[in-house]
């Protein structure tokens, strides 16, 4: 079995796109801080972790840990935007393929959250449009 965790890693370092689809499966999902229903699908996923990536992704962002079971990780982040730090977990499950079938995002505080809110808004309408 690959380990998706170095490819997750990985991505976040290129920012290919096609570093990321390779990591997903076709019935994943996602679950967001700030969208109340699960997505469902590789492209929704897809689309809500390139989105997220943009915005997060600044000179600022770290991981600052990792935790691991047999197929699945919990990944720790902090990064600042616009003046406010954002803390969050990324929880990702991976069948015996290697593929992400779940990814759930976790963030604090709230004034992070409803700033995360906002920017990956606008960046879902970049992306659509």
């Amino acid at each position: 079995m690959t380990d998706p965790i170095h490819g997750w890693h990985a991505y976040v370092q290129s920012r290919d796109p096609a570093d990321l689809s390779a990591l997903i499966a076709e019935d994943c999902v996602f679950e967001s801080p700030v969208v109340h229903s699960p997505q469902v699908g590789k492209a929704i996923t897809e689309k809500y972790l390139l989105s997220a990536l943009q915005v997060l992704n600044n000179d600022s962002f770290e991981y600052l840990g990792e935790w691991r079971a047999e197929r699945s990780a919990v990944l720790e982040f902090a990064c600042t935007i616009d003046g406010i730090r954002i803390n969050g977990v990324d929880m990702i499950w991976w069948n015996e393929a290697g593929l992400i079938t779940r990814f759930k995002v976790m963030v604090r505080p709230l004034k992070a959250i409803n700033l995360l809110h906002q920017k990956m808004g606008e960046m879902l309408m970049k992306l659509a449009g």
